[in-house]
């Protein structure tokens, strides 16, 4: 019943909207129907680009706390990183939000800064190896994808294994799923949208902006 508690609690630790009561305090809007994600870079792109920073660092503390609670009541590594995991869940599909939200790449990083902080640098690096290119959603997936080799190669736990290959399958879920936009019905077309929101996490061709067209 304890472990049953702490995942529910971490859930909605997870769930809570951040991005959304940011975008509606500073701009009246509701990103869920201005955003593909109710998600940091929603604010950066929708509302104000300074926004992402306090936005940012609330939903990594979310899944900090997510994680460090078990630790505190002498629960589990299992149980610690399973925490993690269900903040990351909760933030994707948040029951604040009719079961919408972001990418959990946020509350996934407060977790890996908990359990696994080169993880954690890790995802930052391939991030900013991204934003550098502009393929930012390209190194994001290819950097979770590469996280749990890492995390045997560093002799780390099985717990932490389970978790990033966790985190790998819910990213593609998120991505694929998308906030259950709905999908063309011509199957090129349905083909092509499913191709670009693997890689590119969006439906449109040039969603977000590029920056050359800002």
């Amino acid at each position: 019943m304890e472990t049953v508690t702490l995942l529910l609690v971490a859930y909605l630790i997870g769930s809570f909207p951040t991005a959304q009561i940011a975008a509606y305090l500073l701009a009246g809007i509701d990103l869920r129907e201005r955003a593909p994600t109710v998600s940091g870079s929603g604010v950066y792109y929708v509302v104000a680009r300074w926004a992402v920073v306090p936005v940012g660092l609330v939903d990594v503390t979310k899944g900090g706390v997510a994680t460090y609670l078990p630790h505190q009541l002498g629960g589990s590594s299992d149980l610690a990183v399973a925490c993690g995991l269900a903040a990351v869940i909760g933030h994707n599909w948040s029951l604040w939000l009719g079961f919408r939200g972001g990418r959990g790449l946020s509350p996934f990083l407060g977790m890996l800064a908990i359990v696994y902080p080169l993880g954690a640098v890790l995802v930052l690096l391939a991030l900013g190896i991204g934003r550098l290119l502009r393929r930012t959603p390209v190194a994001a997936l290819l950097g979770l994808t590469a996280l749990p080799g890492i995390v045997l190669l560093t002799g780390a736990s099985d717990a932490l294994f389970r978790g990033t290959l966790g985190m790998l399958v819910v990213t593609i879920v998120k991505r694929l799923e998308a906030n259950r936009r709905p999908l063309p019905r011509d199957p090129t077309a349905r083909r092509a949208v499913l191709w670009r929101r693997f890689w590119y996490d969006r439906d449109e061709e040039r969603w977000p902006p590029e920056p050359e067209d800002e």
